[in-house]
């Protein structure tokens, strides 16, 4: 018997496709060492509607800085208005490459070149994946914008959780179906912890990635039996806790050492650390 696929199913099929080939085909996923070696392995893509729980859980957290999707999307184009229902967010994984978490695995006070070039030159490719992927979907007919990239983007402190973001790339993974969070505030996802995330909102119909987990730290070992703290083990400042991960802390020992390592050992001018994202349970895998 003959068999039509729904519109949502062909679309997001599509939608798949145009970061998987950009992944493949881009010049731009590169350590920027001029090698042919990718950033980056294979994508995992998710969708989430805008209309989502999550997301408005987390602009109440955050108040009153932190955008929902809808927000995100009236600063892109506050002449087109569009409700949450009509959109859908899309939200990928770029997963380390083995390579560069077998060096990362034998530093233990800062990180490996090859992971702070992926910090660096990956995250030039993962914000051109942003900007391909709403160039793409816009010119197909579907406004589309990446939140990440807005001009308003940017930090503020939040009372109660610090130092944040008004879009958080990791929590709309989360609220994609792709992960959870663990101790160090890393998600896991299928392919790790060892990851970068990034998304867009689209004025378009998908389907929503089912949720493989119950709650915000399913995938854990620390949290959902009581077990591993790896991570805390990995951290050289002890910012990884039993109480959590403590951001102060973990970005003044990247602003005071790991950033300035890159700079003057590798002559790139990037944020890296990432050592408690290797040498754990999760690193490269659903532990659970």
């Amino acid at each position: 018997m003959e068999t039509t696929m729904q519109p949502e199913i062909e679309s997001a099929a599509w939608v798949v496709k145009l970061i998987e080939d950009f992944w493949a085909k881009s010049p731009e996923n590169t350590l920027g060492d001029g090698s042919d070696e990718k950033a980056w392995q294979r994508p995992l893509v998710g969708f989430a509607p805008a209309s989502h729980a999550l997301f408005s859980r987390y602009a109440s957290d955050l108040q009153p800085f932190y955008w929902t999707p809808q927000q995100a999307f009236a600063l892109a184009f506050p002449e087109t208005p569009a409700s949450a229902d009509q959109l859908s967010v899309i939200s990928w994984v770029l997963p380390q490459t083995s390579a560069t978490r077998a060096d990362q695995a034998q530093c233990e006070r800062v990180p490996a070149e090859r992971w702070a070039r992926s910090r660096d030159f990956g995250e030039r490719f993962n914000c051109a994946l942003r900007l391909h992927l709403a160039a793409e979907l816009t010119a197909a007919g579907y406004l589309a914008v990446a939140p990440e990239r807005l001009p308003e983007f940017g930090f503020q402190r939040s009372e109660k959780f610090g130092l944040a973001s008004n879009w958080s790339e990791r929590h709309t993974a989360h609220a994609a179906g792709l992960g959870t969070f663990g101790l160090s505030d890393g998600l896991i996802t299928e392919r790790g912890k060892a990851v970068r995330c990034g998304s867009v909102v689209a004025r378009i119909s998908l389907p929503a990635t089912p949720h493989q987990y119950s709650d915000r730290h399913s995938w854990c070992l620390w949290y959902a039996q009581g077990r591993c703290g790896a991570c805390m083990q990995r951290c050289p400042v002890d910012a990884i806790s039993e109480e959590g991960h403590d951001k102060d802390c973990c970005a003044e020992y990247i602003r005071q050492v790991t950033a300035p390592h890159a700079l003057q050992s590798f002559g790139i001018q990037a944020t890296p650390c990432g050592l408690c994202q290797v040498k754990i349970p999760c690193e490269a895998q659903k532990p659970l």
